[in-house]
């Protein structure tokens, strides 16, 4: 609705010119307005991205204060609960809230900074093997298997026990790890561009190889990496969330979702809400990273027809 009264009021007849004069632009931008999926992912992403970066500048919290005396508080819709602790307290006293909201953070970060470790060696061994072919692209393609190969978490654990826990080992572990699709995605495109006539014409004049990758064929698979790319975060954030329940992600008093859960999980027949509350953050969180790159396939996607 808010897209659509923007571009009412800014380009009256943009919603109502026929499709065929359209630009590749305006089309995109008219698939996102009537792709549902597209802004309910954007909608709830914006709001969790907001509450969790601005909120705490406003609102006075702390992740971290404890208070023995008050611990364990039931959340304000519960018979006991304050409106002092909306979500109650945790088994340090501390305002479960305002973990919940600190750990959105957390998640965001490593799910962003994985994403784009992952996406720099993914796209850069994709385009390097489908530019170039050959041995190349055997030797790519060989560690590509190799990488598939692994068993993900159980590898994940066993460097992160190795290595130590911290929240830049765990951003570049689960980075080196999920690469993958990146290359797939990257490689297949870059084989299908480099035989079109312009990547031919700028071969036969003598332009660098460098120069090609990076303005000829680059800016043509931007679409598909960052669709990926989205994907890929929600990935990460998952794969956080699992090992630091485990007890060898983000340790203690780092507010994590998946610590909060860990921590959570010995009172969850007595204070079920230490386990509900991080999961359906982390389930939103999650859900609208997934829509919001679904919807992005679909608005990229040519052949693809949403109204």
């Amino acid at each position: 609705m808010i897209l659509k009264y923007i571009f009412r009021h800014t380009n009256p007849d943009f919603l109502n010119r026929d499709f065929e004069k359209l630009t590749p632009k305006d089309i995109m931008f008219r698939k996102a307005i009537y792709h549902s999926g597209f802004k309910f992912g954007l909608l709830l992403l914006s709001t969790i991205t907001f509450i969790g970066v601005f909120v705490p500048f406003f609102v006075d919290m702390s992740p971290y204060d404890q208070d023995i005396s008050k611990r364990l508080l039931p959340p304000v819709w519960s018979e006991g609960g304050s409106w002092q602790y909306i979500f109650g307290t945790d088994g340090n006293g501390r305002d479960y809230l305002a973990r919940i909201i600190y750990g959105t953070r957390v998640s965001l970060t490593i799910g962003i900074g994985a994403a784009t470790v992952g996406m720099l060696i993914g796209v850069t061994l994709g385009v390097i093997a489908g530019y170039f072919g050959g041995i190349v692209d055997q030797v790519v393609s060989y560690i590509l298997t190799c990488q598939l190969a692994l068993p993900g978490i159980l590898f994940l654990l066993t460097i992160i026990s190795i290595v130590g826990s911290s929240l830049t080992v765990v951003i570049l572990v689960i980075g080196v790890l999920h690469w993958t699709l990146f290359l797939v995605v990257t490689r297949a495109a870059t084989q299908r561009i480099r035989n079109l006539d312009y990547i031919t014409a700028a071969n036969a004049i003598g332009a660098r190889k460098t120069n090609i990758i990076f303005t000829d064929i680059l800016p043509n698979v931007l679409n598909q990496i960052i669709v990926i790319f989205t994907l890929e975060v929600g990935v990460a954030i998952l794969a956080e969330a699992t090992i630091s329940f485990l007890g060898l992600g983000i340790q203690p008093p780092t507010p994590s979702w998946g610590v909060l859960i860990a921590e959570g999980k010995e009172a969850i027949f007595f204070q079920p809400w230490l386990i509900i509350l991080p999961g359906i953050a982390l389930f939103l969180l999650v859900i609208s990273i997934n829509m919001l790159g679904d919807g992005l396939r679909d608005i990229t996607d040519p052949n693809t027809n949403i109204e």
